[in-house]
């Protein structure tokens, strides 16, 4: 094996009846959820984007797909790394709300101007909606050299949406308009294929429904613990069929959510390190540099070999919806061994599709990649299936199986407080914390002649929620 620097490589994090017929709010309406298979293009490096034609008249741009964020927003002005953006100028029915807006993710930002115009999806819903659309004035680090879309599609919850909850959100606009069912499905067919490639891999986004044709085996759901990501509830993780034995609160700190904006899987740090020992314990490769865990290196081998077979197989156990039951979802090494980038005639260079987080457990596209992903938010679950184009060389390269019993975990593994420091640790700060302001509001009544003393109203109360606030940007 040899090692490369990775400077190659450039992450983006950023998230039914029969014949694809079913009825959707509307009596007597259909929804035909063949026309919406094959209509995402992308891959798991650059994420998968869908066609969207926008305004009077219509103005083509392609739209990244994100379960990790709320907002619908296109570039707006001309951009170094955009090949098309969206001119508010050309569109008869474009109306400006004049609200900035500003949204960072875990890498890049932007900031825009929100608007309302008319969409339609060529392989999406029939018919057209009015939809909240943020133009990007300016941006950071968010769109990158080679990306073939011009603006991002959020799919999560108004909880998420910037600059507030009441701007209403594509997903929701949707539903109220077309009166479809509040579900929609995503599969991403880029396993086993080059990262940053030509961009031609494919998926699907079922918006109103499930594709049959689109899994195969049963469908385990997890409930949505709570409605701003998707957040979901791991219990345990296995490196080679091996439990890591960690609390199952260190897989949720602070919360694990379902992310198709983001590239790898992405593990909370003390979790990271537990799975690259146990990898590197259970691979057929005695040393390997830290350089190849950490993203900062590539590893090489001959093209005519494939290293898959070196490494085990990672899987993620979920709660399911009976809460004394679980299920996994397995990747292969396939999945989050990525071909990268090739080297002369003989070299195949691979990424480590996993990397370290300091407030998540995010299952990214290199997990997603194996499976059809049901987001049913009418019934508050996320949904896994095998999916048929998860293969590598003609085999299968995920699973799932259950149930099993969670009797050897925990109640509940998703705790509001932060597990890095033990509980009695704040107990005792906040105890002492009290003491303090109790006895320096002693001495300074003591200190104050009693003709200064001022009687406290409520306005006079400070509330300090500060270590309550929750950090929402991905």
């Amino acid at each position: 094996v040899l090692l490369r620097p990775a400077s190659a490589s450039r992450q983006q994090d950023a998230p039914g009846a029969a014949d694809g017929l079913a009825l959707a709010s509307d009596p007597g309406g259909t929804l035909n959820f063949l026309a919406m298979v094959e209509n995402l293009q992308g891959d798991s490096g650059r994420g998968y984007y869908l066609e969207m034609l926008i305004g009077t008249p219509p103005q083509a741009l392609n739209i990244l797909v994100d379960t990790g964020s709320s907002n619908f927003a296109v570039a707006g002005v001309p951009d170094p790394d955009v090949t098309s953006y969206f001119n508010p100028e050309l569109s008869s029915t474009y109306r400006s709300q004049g609200i900035e807006v500003t949204v960072k993710y875990s890498q890049g930002s932007w900031t825009g101007v929100l608007g309302t115009d008319v969409i339609t999806m060529p392989k999406g819903l029939d018919g057209s909606y009015t939809i909240n659309i943020a133009t990007i004035l300016e941006s950071e680090n968010f769109f990158l050299p080679g990306v073939k879309w011009h603006g991002i599609l959020g799919l999560a919850y108004d909880a998420l949406a910037k600059p507030s909850s009441s701007v209403e959100t594509f997903f929701d606009s949707l539903v109220r308009q077309a009166r479809i069912p509040n579900i929609f499905s995503l599969q991403m067919c880029g396993a086993g294929l080059p990262v940053s490639g030509s961009g031609t891999n494919g998926g699907s986004l079922v918006l109103g429904g499930i594709e049959p044709s689109l899994y195969t085996g049963d469908i385990w759901y997890t409930p949505i613990k709570e409605e701003w990501y998707y957040q979901v509830e791991i219990l345990k993780l296995e490196v080679g069929g091996q439990n890591l034995e960690l609390d199952c609160r260190e897989y949720n700190a602070d919360k694990a959510i379902v992310d198709s904006g983001t590239t790898l899987l992405r593990l909370p740090e003390k979790v990271f390190s537990a799975v690259v020992q146990a990898i590197a314990r259970t691979s057929l490769i005695q040393e390997f540099s830290s350089g190849f865990w950490t993203g900062s290196q590539l590893a090489c081998w001959d093209r005519a070999e494939k290293p898959w077979s070196l490494f085990p197989k990672l899987s993620i156990y979920l709660r399911d919806e009976n809460s004394s039951r679980s299920f996994r979802i397995s990747i292969l090494p396939q999945l989050y061994m990525q071909p990268i980038l090739v080297i002369g005639d003989n070299l195949q260079c691979y990424r480590f599709g996993i990397s370290s987080s300091t407030n998540a457990l995010v299952i990214g596209a290199t997990v997603m990649e194996g499976f059809y992903v049901i987001f049913d938010r009418a019934q508050r679950r996320v949904g896994f299936a095998v999916s048929p184009c998860a293969e590598a060389d003609g085999s299968p390269v995920s699973e799932i199986e259950g149930p099993f019993t969670t009797a050897d975990v925990a109640s509940n593994c998703v705790s509001s407080v932060s597990f890095h420091e033990p509980v009695l640790w704040i107990a005792s700060y906040a105890l002492m914390s009290l003491c303090g302001i109790i006895l320096l509001v002693l001495i300074v009544l003591l200190l104050i002649p009693p003709r200064c003393q001022h009687r406290y109203t409520d306005n006079d109360v400070v509330n300090d929620e500060s270590s309550l606030v929750r950090h929402r940007w991905k």
